[in-house]
C-alpha cells in the first residue's frame, strides 16, 4: 500500500515536469503628450489610465484623452492627450454716447442749444478663453453687466416756424419734450426756461402774476423711493436757475394760492413699487415762498384714508378770489376748511370702477364769481349694470349760496374737465363763459376723443368751439383761458391739438396753430 502511494506521487511529479509553462501576454502602447511620445508595455487587459500611470503622465479634469481612460488597450494603441486650460479675463469697455437732435421751432432758425451733455457709459465683460496645448482655440463672453448707462447728447436745433405771430397778453407757459418754454406779448417771442428734459408734466402752473413757474421733475431715485420733486423758476430771466423747494412725491396736486404772493399749496403721496406707484396721503400743506426761497410750511389736512379709492389721491381747486378751496376725490366733492378743521362735502359721487390701476376723480372748476362750482358727476346707469359700472357722466353746477346742485349738460363723458373764462365786463358785471370737453362717444368716454364745447355760465348758447365739424377730436384735457379779455372784447382759449399748441378766439371761433413740432403736452396762461 505504501509502495503504491509513493509510485503515484512520483508519477504526478514527472507529469508536471513534462507540461510546458504558460506566460502572461503583453501589449505595447504609445503615449503622445506635452510634445513628446513615449512607449509603455503592460499586461494584456490593462486600461488607458493604467498606461498613463505606468508612464507617470498625469491629466487634469479639463484635459482631453483619446481613447478615454477606461478603454482596454490593444497592442499598438496610441494614446493622445490634449492639454486643455481655461482663463477668465475681466475688462471694462466704454459705451460711446449717441447724439440726438430735436428740431424745435421755438428756437430761431439755425440756432442750437445743448439740452443734455453726452456722457459715455461703462460696461464690464468677463471673457472665457480656452487653450489646447498652449494655443487659444475659442473665447466667449460669460458675463456682461452695465456699470453705467450712456447718456445721449441731446441738441435742440431751431427751425423756422411756419405760423404767423399772434399778439397775446400775459405769460403763456408750455411744456414741450420735457422742457419748459414761455411766450410773452407775442407767440413769436418765445424762450426756454428749463431745458433739462426731465419735467414730468404732473405739476405745471404759473403764479397768479405769471412771474414764477411751479413745476415737477422726474426723480433721480428709483420710482419706489421718490415719484418726483417740486421746483420753481422765475419766468422773466432766460438764464434763471430753478429753485428746489425741497418737496417730493407730488403727482396729484400743487398750485399757487390766488391773491397771495406767494403761497404754494400741495398734497403728497408715499411711493410704492406696485401700480400706480404710490399710496396717496390725502394731506394738504401750504408753503410760503418769499424772496425766491421756500419759507414756512403750514399743515392743513393730516394724512387720511381719503374715502373710497383713496389710494389714488385727492385734487384741489382754488376759487378765483383765493378765499375758498374745493376738493375732489373719487366719492365726493366739497370745500376745505383752510383753518385746518377738515372737509365739508357738497356732493356725494358714485365712485367709478375703472377695472385698472387708476381711479377717476370728478373734474371741477370755479365760476368766475367764486360762488359757483361746475362739477363732472357720475350719473346712474340706464341698464342693469351696477352704479359703479355706469358709463354715464353729466356736468352739474353747484351754487355755494344755496348749497344746491343741478344738472347742466347730460352725457358729457368722464373727462369733461370744465374751465371758466374771466368776467367780461363789456357784456355784464357777472358774464363769463364755460368751456368743457364733450366726448365723441359718451358711453366710451374713458378712451373716446373729445370736442371743446362752449356755453354761457347758465348753460345757454351751447355750441361747438373746436375742432371744426368732421375733424379728428381732441385728447382729454382742460382748456386754458387767457388771463384777460382783449380790448376788442375777444376772449382767447389755448389748447393742445395733435400735440401742438393752438389758440382759439372764443368770440369768433377762429383758431390759429402756434407750434408744429407735435411735442406740446401742458399749457398754463397767466
Amino acid at each position: 500500500m505504501t509502495r503504491s502511494i509513493g509510485f503515484f506521487l512520483i508519477s504526478i511529479a514527472l507529469l508536471a515536469a513534462c507540461t510546458p509553462q504558460t506566460q502572461q501576454a503583453m501589449v505595447m502602447a504609445s503615449i503622445v503628450a506635452d510634445g513628446t511620445t513615449q512607449s509603455v508595455t503592460l499586461n494584456s487587459g490593462s486600461t488607458v489610465q493604467q498606461a498613463l500611470n505606468s508612464a507617470g503622465v498625469t491629466i487634469s479634469q479639463s484635459d482631453r484623452v483619446i481613447p478615454p481612460p477606461y478603454t482596454i488597450l490593444l497592442n499598438g494603441t496610441t494614446i493622445t492627450i490634449t492639454r486643455v486650460r481655461e482663463e477668465f479675463e475681466t475688462r471694462q469697455v466704454i459705451i460711446p454716447y449717441e447724439r440726438q437732435e430735436l428740431h424745435n421751432e421755438s428756437l430761431p432758425s439755425g440756432e442750437t442749444r445743448l439740452v443734455q451733455a453726452g456722457q459715455n457709459g461703462l460696461r464690464e465683460l468677463t471673457v472665457r478663453h480656452v487653450y489646447e496645448n498652449g494655443l487659444e482655440t475659442s473665447n466667449s463672453v460669460v458675463s456682461d453687466s452695465i456699470l453705467q448707462s450712456a447718456l445721449p447728447e441731446i441738441v435742440m436745433i431751431g427751425v423756422q416756424s411756419p405760423f404767423a405771430p399772434l399778439p397775446i397778453t400775459g405769460i403763456l407757459a408750455y411744456l414741450t419734450s420735457g422742457n419748459a418754454w414761455v411766450m410773452a406779448d407775442s407767440t413769436s417771442n418765445r424762450y426756454p426756461l428749463v431745458t433739462t428734459g426731465d419735467l414730468d408734466g404732473r405739476i405745471f402752473t404759473l403764479s397768479p402774476d405769471g412771474k414764477w413757474l411751479l413745476f415737477s421733475r422726474k426723480s433721480a431715485l428709483p420710482a419706489d423711493k421718490e415719484t418726483n420733486t417740486l421746483w420753481v423758476i422765475n419766468t422773466s430771466n432766460q438764464s434763471g436757475v430753478p429753485v428746489n423747494l425741497g418737496i417730493s412725491n407730488v403727482p396729484n396736486f400743487a398750485a399757487w394760492e390766488p391773491g397771495n404772493q406767494y403761497v404754494i399749496s400741495y398734497s403728497t403721496v408715499e411711493p410704492r413699487a406696485t401700480a400706480p406707484g404710490w399710496q396717496a396721503n390725502n394731506d394738504l400743506h401750504f408753503l410760503a415762498f418769499t424772496n425766491g426761497k421756500p419759507g414756512k410750511r403750514t399743515d392743513i389736512l393730516e394724512t387720511n384714508a381719503g374715502g373710497i379709492y383713496g389710494w389714488w389721491g385727492m385734487s384741489f381747486s382754488w376759487s378765483p378770489d383765493g378765499d375758498s378751496l374745493a376738493y375732489s376725490r373719487p366719492d365726493s366733492v366739497g370745500l376745505v376748511d383752510i383753518t385746518g378743521s377738515g372737509l365739508t362735502p357738497l356732493l356725494q359721487i358714485t365712485p367709478v370702477n375703472t377695472h385698472g390701476d387708476w381711479a377717476w376723480t370728478p373734474g371741477l372748476a370755479w365760476g368766475a364769481d367764486s360762488q359757483t362750482l361746475y362739477v363732472v358727476t357720475h350719473a346712474p346707469p340706464s341698464g342693469l349694470v351696477s352704479p359703479e359700472e355706469s358709463p354715464n357722466f353729466d356736468l352739474d353746477v353747484i351754487s355755494l349760496t344755496s348749497k344746491l346742485g343741478s344738472p347742466l349738460i347730460h352725457q358729457t363723458g368722464m373727462f369733461a374737465n370744465p374751465a371758466v373764462s374771466r368776467i367780461n365786463n363789456q357784456l355784464s358785471e357777472s358774464a363769463y363763459l364755460v368751456s368743457f370737453m364733450q366726448a365723441v362717444f359718451p358711453t366710451q368716454s374713458a378712451t373716446s376723443r373729445y370736442l371743446l364745447k362752449l356755453m354761457n355760465s347758465d348753460g345757454t348758447n351751447l355750441h361747438l368751439l373746436f375742432p371744426a365739424e368732421g375733424q379728428t377730436g381732441l385728447t382729454a384735457q382742460t382748456a386754458t383761458w387767457a388771463p384777460q379779455i382783449q380790448e376788442t372784447g375777444a376772449d382767447f382759449v389755448a389748447l393742445i391739438y395733435e400735440g401742438n399748441l393752438w389758440i382759439v378766439d372764443a368770440t369768433s371761433g377762429q383758431s390759429q396753430q402756434v407750434t408744429g413740432d407735435e411735442l406740446t403736452s401742458k399749457i398754463d396762461w397767466k
